[in-house]
């Protein structure tokens, strides 16, 4: 029960008083999921004492914060009382509130916190439960089996066999909550149903959760009568289960064997033909031969038994003599590999939980996503290599080579951090086979996500000095997808070719990012004179990196180039504004510095005196910038309209010249802004036919997406003369 003690609200102008971002969380023990939650007062940040603290007021924080729809009430310890403030205690939401501050609380008098405990919070998302057409087993011999009928329009009804296979019996297995190995029956095998014959030729991947996500015929269209009858049987993962894992096929690999609730390999000490033929039997082949020159790598974690001997009458593995469980002197360079005969199997393994690509450019890429425990998930990018990417795709039906990606690479994802270390040897049939390490735990934030391209392609350009791309400009060959730098958004990958960045040279080899900059040829870049202005214009302490996407992940039209020259504007005074651009001339021959592909492309020069169209709302700005948290790792977008020259002048008076131009939005809702990661990066505008034309470098501004403060951009066709007599272009 919540105290009755006074509350006090917080009236709306003291909302006006606290930072926008005035809750925070800070992180718990390493694993535990749980973080303290602090608030921002009179200049400095406090805790909540947990006393009263309940779900609705954790999960209006989560709300606020943006980490989930879904709170958790926790009590963390308080470290150290009386070097942080406690403000409030008793702290009492409704749990519809969109802040905090918007809830009753009790300003915290003085004394001891009770038990000495914070507020804190752990964060999820509630996902709409996927439609699941109610399903059942019928005519088995337990619960695990039967003829599979479903419901519709107030009546049971069953499924006709054409097309029906393993998948599809997967997935209704995975439906009615049945684990372990899934088996399609036929020619009503679990014998024969009446009433209506509902669906046919349902045809699954194997990866849905329900089969109201399998392609299908509509609903009562078929040509079976009940002889036709589907049924599955899912047979129940039980200690001394096994599976061949690692190889090319299912019937093929490294044998492993189910204890304790994990999956463990046989070392191959004493092993013969005999015990071949009882684990084939057990897996539903009748023949099978020691593989010593299986394909199957190398297994990891447990080593379950050891010296194992079939007489090859045994129905069952576990019915042979061997070691004690975990008793064994063995390395997994001794892991037993077995080839069953694959013409009379009967059984396969299963595919294990569901995985989908999330926030990709296409539906062939993008984060993967694993389904466990009834909620979406992400996988940590710890040893994420092609080699689990292939099994991924393969598991989602794709069949060209496959390339794997790290650190958020299509954005963070939300909810549960479900599995870490993955270890595929790429031969494996299910991502499932390759998870080594108990669901749920891991180091990882989503920062680590990890991600896949499949049917990867790589890349793809144009060579020699006859490049079909080098006569044209401002061409975008790849173009975005509806979808959602200060405002800003993530652009598609290749979707700005000319976008550049300045990198400052380091030590170690690989440079940090300085200034944005724009290709406008293939040997010259145009950027700031101000991104100079700090570490001067010695060429040997800067390169400029083309084709970039996600600052932290190498990519395959990613390049970085030296620089041969910096020709920065002779008029450019270090502590001035005037006449801030700069020219850079990349190292190597003429027209074949940068090779252009659709992700390296140049952007077109204005014309002496060209204007962008005051009426079309088709100005971007690029970058990797602010985007209001924090810098971002990926390459990002926002529409932006030019303002006319006479608000500019009337907001930065004198400074502000005619060799200047100014962009921005005044509505606060609406601000977008290019900041300071983005100095010297385009102002581009797309002209009548097509081509997009950079209008301005990024200059300066008041602040960084303040507001009534749009930023200021050089004026590129002011210096169009200039260009061109240093650039001969």
């Amino acid at each position: 029960m919540k105290a009755s003690a006074p509350k006090v609200s917080v009236p709306a102008e003291a909302l006006c008083r606290v930072q926008p971002r005035s809750v925070r969380l800070r992180e718990g023990k390493s694993g535990s999921g749980e973080s303290t939650v602090e608030v921002y007062l009179n200049g400095a940040w406090g805790a909540i004492c947990s006393r009263h603290w309940d779900d609705n007021d954790a999960s209006v924080v989560c709300r606020q914060l943006e980490l989930g729809d879904k709170g958790t009430a926790k009590h963390a310890p308080i470290s150290g009382e009386g070097f942080m403030p406690i403000y409030w205690t008793d702290v009492s939401c409704q749990g519809e509130e969109e802040n905090i501050l918007l809830c009753e609380k009790n300003t915290w008098q003085s004394g001891r916190c009770p038990q000495n405990t914070a507020a804190a919070v752990a964060c999820s998302f509630t996902n709409e439960p996927p439609v699941f057409i109610p399903a059942r087993l019928v005519g088995g011999s337990s619960p695990y089996e039967g003829r599979i009928e479903v419901y519709h329009l107030g009546q049971w009804g069953t499924v006709c066999d054409d097309q029906w296979d393993d998948a599809d019996a997967e997935v209704v297995c995975r439906q009615l909550g049945l684990g372990g190995v899934a088996k399609a029956w036929s020619r009503a095998h679990f014998g024969e149903g009446s009433g209506p014959v509902l669906l046919d030729e349902v045809q699954c991947t194997g990866n849905e959760l329900s089969i109201e996500q399998c392609a299908k015929s509509s609903w009562g269209e078929h040509n079976c009568g009940h002889k036709e009858d589907a049924g599955v049987s899912c047979t129940p993962l039980s200690e001394g289960s096994v599976r061949l894992a690692g190889g090319k096929s299912s019937h093929e690999g490294r044998l492993e064997v189910y204890h304790h609730g994990q999956w463990g390999t046989v070392c191959d000490d004493g092993w013969t033909e005999r015990n071949t033929l009882v684990v084939c039997r057990q897996l539903g082949f009748k023949h099978g031969k020691n593989a010593l020159e299986s394909q199957a790598e190398d297994g990891t974690g447990h080593i379950w038994l050891d010296n194992v001997s079939c007489s090859g009458k045994e129905t069952s593995f576990l019915q042979c003599a061997r070691r004690e469980w975990g008793k064994h002197d063995c390395t997994h360079r001794e892991d037993v590999r077995i080839t069953c005969n694959a013409d009379n199997g009967t059984q396969r393994p299963s595919l294990g939980p569901p995985i989908r690509l999330m926030d990709g450019e296409t539906k062939k890429e993008g984060r993967v996503e694993i389904y466990i425990g009834g909620q979406w998930g992400t996988i940590c990018d710890d040893g994420w290599t092609d080699k689990d990417a292939a099994v991924v795709c393969r598991q989602l039906g794709y069949k060209g080579p496959a390339k794997a990606r790290t650190m958020a690479y299509f954005g963070e994802g939300k909810g549960p951090i479900h599995v870490d270390n993955v270890k595929c040897t790429g031969n494996e049939r299910s991502l499932a086979d390759c998870i080594k390490q108990d669901f749920g735990r891991h180091n990882c934030r989503h920062s680590e996500d990890a991600g896949v391209i499949c049917d990867y392609l790589g890349k793809k350009s144009a060579t020699g000095s006859k490049d079909p791309l080098s006569s044209v400009c401002g061409l975008r060959l790849l173009h975005r997808r509806p979808k959602r730098i200060i405002g800003g958004l993530n652009s598609l990958r290749g979707g700005w070719p000319w976008q550049v960045s300045l990198r400052l040279k380091s030590s170690h080899g690989d440079g940090r990012l300085l200034c944005g900059a724009t290709l406008i040829s293939s040997c010259w870049v145009l950027t700031a004179a101000h991104c100079f202005k700090r570490y001067g214009n010695n060429t040997r302490s800067y390169a400029v990196r083309v084709g970039d996407y996600h600052t932290l992940v190498p990519e395959e039209y990613e390049e970085d180039i030296g620089i041969q020259q910096i020709e920065i504007h002779k008029q450019y005074r270090p502590e001035g504004s005037d006449y801030d651009i700069a020219l850079v001339r990349l190292q190597g021959p003429e027209e074949q510095c940068a090779k252009f592909s659709s992700h390296v492309l140049p952007a077109c020069l204005p014309l002496k005196r060209e204007r962008p169209q005051k009426t079309a709302p088709n100005c971007y700005i690029t970058g990797w910038g602010d985007t209001g948290r924090a810098y971002s790792r990926t390459l990002q977008e926002a529409a932006i309209p030019l303002l006319p020259k006479r608000v500019c002048t009337q907001r930065y008076k004198s400074r502000f010249t005619g060799r200047m131009l100014c962009a921005g939005s005044f509505q606060e809702q609406k601000h977008v802004d290019s900041c300071q990661g983005d100095s010297g990066g385009p102002l581009m505008c797309e002209r009548p036919g097509g081509n997009w034309v950079v209008y301005g470098v990024t200059s300066w501004g008041y602040g960084c997406g303040v507001k009534d403060s749009p930023g200021v951009y050089t004026k590129v066709s002011a210096f169009r003369p200039w260009i061109k007599s240093v650039t001969k272009l």
